[in-house]
């Protein structure tokens, strides 16, 4: 029976997390364009932010609670599930096109954030200094972000994407204060389902992070980039990935450091950090396009979707075992 309540509450705080982030995005990007906030802007920071939501409540919810583990396992395993799976799926059903010099710009500054995170962790130990760091770089990001905001016209991010930002000033708000409500609640849910099932399982509340939770946090991912390419606003697919990897590792790794800082697993080093770090290099070579358009074709998109599946079962086999 309590077996049944912990997966129930893990159901129940995922769905809450995808619906209330996506009531989020729309209330908070609405009540920006309420104040003339530029839609380029809009897409780069909102948005990502908002289906990072997720895992930066998450993270900061285990990080007070004392399982900094849940909280830096659902950090790297969101990145990894963003890659290979959110975009491994995504572009089997439709592939990919990169085309915006914004988001080319952001391949590089994914590249070295990754490389900056795993340095501060390779000591297995997420400090409070590394914590400084990592949000420092957070405010440095959102400063860039602003600046880039400012300095390009909207003609990047099309129409379509932003029309539906456009709501009545009373519900973009009410609908910011139910995606939040929505976002806590979920939240506080998934952490209390899957630290119990770590423990009926014997497992550690890293593997639950960076596997089960890490898959619940990513849904909104999976559902802005599927639904980017249906609308054929490809860069807001992969723009989505690249924005919400930047700040699972400067937000949510910074937050739950900042909160409890705490040693990292073994297994997190030798494993799921290359593995990581593995992903987003194929990603940025994919997308990037040497010769012109950057394109993530069916074929790479399986190979990504292997490495995740592959990672997924060497987890799960290396913690039963």
């Amino acid at each position: 029976m309590t077996t049944a309540i912990n997966i129930a509450a893990m159901i129940a705080g995922t769905g809450l997390l995808a619906w209330g982030a996506d009531r989020f995005i729309d209330g908070a990007a609405s009540i920006a364009k309420t104040l003339n906030v530029p839609s380029l802007l809009i897409g780069l920071t909102l948005v990502a932010m908002g289906t990072s939501a997720p895992e930066i409540l998450v993270s900061a919810v285990a990080a007070f609670q004392g399982n900094t583990g849940l909280a830096i396992g659902n950090a790297l395993g969101s990145n990894i599930t963003n890659v290979g799976l959110v975009i491994g799926l995504t572009a089997i059903i439709v592939p990919i096109s990169v085309r915006s010099r914004i988001l080319r710009r952001e391949m590089p500054l994914l590249a070295i954030t990754s490389l900056v995170a795993a340095y501060l962790l390779w000591d297995k130990d997420l400090s409070l200094n590394d914590a400084y760091v990592l949000l420092t770089g957070l405010l440095l990001l959102l400063c860039w972000l602003g600046w880039t905001g400012i300095q390009h016209d909207d003609s990047e991010i099309t129409e379509p994407a932003s029309a539906h930002f456009n709501l009545p000033p009373r519900k973009a708000i009410l609908l910011f204060i139910v995606g939040m409500f929505c976002l806590l609640a979920g939240s506080q849910l998934l952490v209390f389902g899957a630290v119990n099932i770590a423990t009926a399982l014997g497992v550690s509340d890293t593997i639950i992070g960076l596997t089960i939770v890490a898959f619940g946090t990513s849904l909104p991912e999976l559902a802005a980039s599927l639904g980017g390419v249906l609308k054929k606003e490809h860069d807001i697919a992969i723009g989505n990935v690249v924005g919400s990897n930047l700040f699972n590792l400067l937000a949510v790794l910074g937050v739950a450091g900042a909160i409890a800082p705490a040693s990292v697993d073994d297994t997190v080093i030798s494993t799921d950090l290359p593995v990581m770090l593995c992903l987003t290099a194929a990603l940025i070579v994919m997308s990037i396009g040497w010769k012109g358009e950057g394109r993530v074709n069916r074929i790479e998109a399986s190979l990504l979707l292997v490495g995740w599946l592959g990672w997924q079962a060497w987890t799960w086999t290396g913690a039963i075992a």
